[in-house]
């Protein structure tokens, strides 16, 4: 087991990206089967429109803008607390010109259960309003999320992410 390095078969999980105008998209999803350089890949595709917007009217830093052109499965996390479109992703990946780099399965569940649940959107919306009574309503909104959530990486990242925010009191 040790000094065995993973490799790329079927089931195991991938992340990929794919161009997108001047930035890209992030492709989270299992492979479905491995023929020479091409792999399927069956999973989620992610369009962090919400970031997109933030650095085109200059409200985001270099960090975000390194996010959406170098994306990496450790950082996209900060990419997902603004609004997404997503969709399902079932293509064939070419290793020539495709990035395909292996995550964990717990990588995979913690983005896909944090598209699936809609966090992004609660997350946007707590931070696009206002202070007032809509985003304190926004707030109970993602607390009554959380509470919800089985998946206890799930729940203690979207816990630890609403903290460094400073959106729950």
């Amino acid at each position: 087991m040790f000094g065995r390095k993973p490799e790329l078969k079927e089931g195991v999980y991938v992340f990929s990206v794919k161009p997108n105008g001047e930035y890209k998209d992030y492709i989270f999803g299992i492979v479905t089967g491995v023929e020479g350089r091409q792999v399927g890949v069956n999973g989620v595709i992610i369009n962090p429109v919400g970031l997109k917007n933030k650095v085109e009217q200059g409200k985001a830093g270099e960090r975000s803008v390194e996010i959406l052109k170098k994306p990496d499965p450790d950082n996209i996390i900060l990419a997902l607390v603004y609004r997404v479109e997503h969709d399902n992703f079932a293509e064939i990946l070419d290793l020539d010109k495709d990035k395909c780099d292996l995550i964990p399965p717990k990588v995979y569940k913690l983005i896909d259960g944090w598209v699936r649940e809609s966090l992004p959107e609660l997350f946007n919306n707590i931070l696009s309003l206002p202070d007032g009574p809509e985003k304190d309503q926004a707030k109970r909104v993602l607390r009554q999320k959380m509470d919800s959530v089985i998946d206890k990486n799930l729940k203690r990242t979207i816990y630890s992410i609403s903290r460094s925010l400073k959106i729950l009191n």
